[in-house]
């Protein structure tokens, strides 16, 4: 019985060794709402990693009157890509893509006690643009 233990022990250490890099124990993974724009409207983007860094794929878009748009154009597109860790609840190196807009920026995240402080930069002048509360 003992050899089994060992087995099951080995191969539970090579999948904890296979998988992304403090991919499991990474606070950004979940999902985040956004914050509300003119329209009061909404969408819930799902943090998750890519390769070694992490994306944010939209899963959810919520209008002005609170209505869920199982309809949005946008749903299952990534809006945040190739973000880096870098210690400390902050992350860069990545993009985000403005749907509303459709351009991309340059894009700083950091995790504060109110949600996910996002930041987003163009040619090297950079911008508050909220922060996202997690619902999940």
């Amino acid at each position: 019985m003992r050899p089994r233990l060992t087995a099951l022990a080995t191969a539970g250490a090579l999948v904890l060794a296979l998988a992304p890099a403090g991919a499991a124990a990474d606070p950004i993974i979940g999902t985040w709402q956004t914050t509300p724009g003119e329209e009061g409207g909404f969408l819930h983007v799902e943090m998750a990693p890519c390769g070694a860094r992490f994306c944010g794929t939209i899963v959810k878009a919520v209008n002005g009157a609170g209505e869920v748009g199982r309809d949005y154009a946008h749903l299952g597109k990534l809006m945040i890509r190739d973000m880096r860790a870098d210690g400390d609840g902050r992350y860069s190196g990545g993009q985000i893509w403005a749907p509303d807009e459709d351009k991309t920026y340059g894009l700083r995240l950091r995790l504060t006690e109110a949600g996910l402080a996002v930041r987003g930069c163009v040619l090297g002048f950079c911008r508050d643009a909220g922060v996202w509360v997690r619902v999940d």
